[in-house]
């Protein structure tokens, strides 16, 4: 085993080639640096039990047609998901199809461009508004993971976009901020409140940002991770993939009896025309624990590239302060108060490394 100083060397060399995973494909790598490696507790840990098998096989997360019903029955259908299993899929969003392809098609192009093209945007500066990386928490987490990505920062100016993503992305995610807000809208009466409370409570702002993960075809998938199990600093996330697979969520069962059993990963598969909504660790907190952000995980696999946009929907403003609203059933504050700048400090000085942002600030 490496020590720790090993490991930093050996991290710090291949974050010095800016060329991410990618690089290493391209460098026609055959077995998975040890920087890769999960440790075996770990991968324990992540692996699904076979008496989960059949769980999966009879449980699919939700898909909610947001043209379709009245309005009660939309918000009742939302709310039911929010509260169980914090991840829906949407149809008839909004989003035009070519929009959503676009995307996918941009961020897949920057991905496979020239590694001299790329490397200017790599960066580990948090002020800048893009950049370009392999795993933000690479000198952090326990275990890299098999994946490089793009992020866009909140309205970055076009100048600063990669050429390859320039006239799609912006337009993109405007289209994303839009359903955002009729999300956080049926939320928000899913709570019993002003259609508009979340938007104006939490969001006060156009904030958004934009990760286009890449994750190439991986030599040893059973060694490494596509993305560590977690859950999402955001109100919300709208996640769209494109059809290779690997997405999964943790749920929890019941049997025949309502006696709660040992959680399960479901695969979240790719449904044509469809976006990936999950709630994430603002919005638990906000909701005081109504609404759940669950972890979720993309498996490593020898078939790729994977690619997906996530738009994580968060507030301009980092000293926005965040508070458990009390009602009904939740009638105590599960949470302390908190801005939204601690939890990302909280988050980025963690990493990826299987717990949950949310466990310190619990009462």
């Amino acid at each position: 085993m490496a020590s720790d100083h090993e490991r930093l060397r050996a991290l710090k060399a291949f974050d010095d080639t800016k060329a991410g995973v990618k690089g290493l494909v391209d460098a026609g790598v055959t077995a998975v640096p040890s920087i890769f490696h999960h440790p075996p507790e770990s991968l324990l840990l992540d692996a699904c039990p076979r008496h989960h098998l059949d769980h999966e096989q009879h449980f699919t997360i939700p898909v909610i047609d947001l043209a379709a019903g009245d309005r009660a029955a939309l918000v009742a259908q939302v709310k039911a998901a929010a509260e169980t299993v914090g991840f829906f899929q949407v149809l008839n969003h909004g989003v035009p199809e070519s929009a959503m392809s676009d995307m996918l098609a941009c961020v897949r192009r920057f991905h496979e461009s020239p590694a001299e093209a790329k490397a200017p945007y790599y960066t580990r500066d948090p002020g800048r508004r893009v950049q370009y990386k392999s795993n933000f928490d690479l000198f952090q987490s326990p275990a890299a993971n098999w994946r490089d990505t793009l992020f866009l920062e909140t309205a970055p100016a076009p100048e600063e976009i990669p050429p390859e993503c320039r006239a799609i992305a912006p337009e993109y995610a405007r289209l994303v901020r839009e359903l955002g807000r009729a999300l956080l809208e049926l939320l928000s009466e899913a709570l019993g409140l002003d259609p508009r409370f979340l938007e104006q409570e939490c969001l006060d702002g156009h904030g958004l940002t934009v990760a286009g993960h890449y994750y190439p075809a991986c030599p040893e998938p059973r060694l490494t991770m596509g993305t560590t199990r977690h859950s999402d600093p955001s109100f919300l996330t709208v996640l769209l993939q494109d059809a290779v697979g690997g997405l999964q969520v943790l749920v929890d069962r019941l049997d025949e009896d309502g006696i709660k059993q040992p959680a399960a990963w479901v695969d979240v598969p790719a449904v044509p025309g469809a976006l990936v909504v999950n709630v994430g660790d603002y919005l638990q907190l906000v909701s005081n624990d109504r609404f759940k952000s669950v972890e979720h995980r993309v498996v490593a696999s020898g078939v790729g590239p994977r690619v997906s946009v996530a738009c994580f929907l968060r507030t301009d403003t980092s000293t926005k302060v965040l508070t458990p609203m009390v009602t009904g059933d939740h009638g105590e504050a599960r949470y302390k108060s908190t801005t939204v700048a601690e939890l990302v400090k909280h988050y980025r000085a963690k990493g990826l490394d299987g717990t949950s942002s949310l466990q310190h600030l619990r009462v």
